[in-house]
């Protein structure tokens, strides 16, 4: 798959130092590794009443990750009280935690605030020591053609956030905006609606 970068407190110098670089060319090699064949494969597979390839991609990268010891739904915080999903990060290892938001829209300052709390002192002890977070997000060419559903938040709606959440975002972070299948995209067809997949016309 193609992506797009946007650092914040910069999030991509840091993730290319010692410390970060490994685990970080990691998670981008996961994510070039990801062909169009693979994500149509795996929605037909596991996911083919879905109306878009959310679940798909979801599934490709846990997979891969998971593979390379990168810890899934792992918990922000050492205490019962906080183990339910929303504490969770989806992926830990090391200094850099993950978080995959194909999500509603207003649920984007959460996404970007989920790496804060895992990277600063709390009242609460903490189970993940973040350094460095990346928020995996579609693009606006991805949530149009993945068939997405109109209020998911993007990567472009996600950059708009990070002027006004300065302070409060005082862990450094990467958004990566993962761009649209370049062979294929989506139409919804049947009743219920469910993704059915077009070649791009070439030339």
């Amino acid at each position: 798959m193609k992506y797009e970068i946007i650092s914040h407190r910069f999030g991509h110098t840091i993730a290319m130092e010692p410390g970060f670089a490994t685990d970080w060319l990691e998670l981008i090699g996961v994510i070039e590794s990801i062909t169009d064949s693979d994500i149509i494969n795996e929605h037909k597979e596991n996911t083919p009443k879905r109306k878009s390839i959310s679940m798909a991609i979801n599934n490709l990268l846990k997979n891969r990750l998971v593979a390379k010891d990168w810890i899934p739904e792992a918990a922000i915080f050492n205490d019962p009280n906080y183990y339910q999903a929303r504490w969770r990060l989806d992926f830990a290892k090391n200094n850099i935690s993950i978080e995959v938001a194909f999500n509603h829209g207003e649920a984007i300052a959460w996404n970007l605030m989920k790496p804060v709390l895992a990277s600063e002192l709390n009242h609460v002890k903490k189970e993940a020591e973040t350094k460095l977070g990346v928020v995996i997000m579609a693009t606006e060419e991805m949530k149009k053609a993945g068939g997405f559903d109109g209020a998911v938040g993007t990567f472009e709606k996600a950059e708009r956030y990070l002027k006004p959440m300065q302070n409060q975002l005082t862990c450094p972070i990467v958004l990566i905006g993962l761009s649209a299948p370049e062979s294929f995209e989506v139409t919804h067809r049947g009743t219920p609606k469910r993704a059915e997949f077009i070649n791009k016309q070439r030339g």
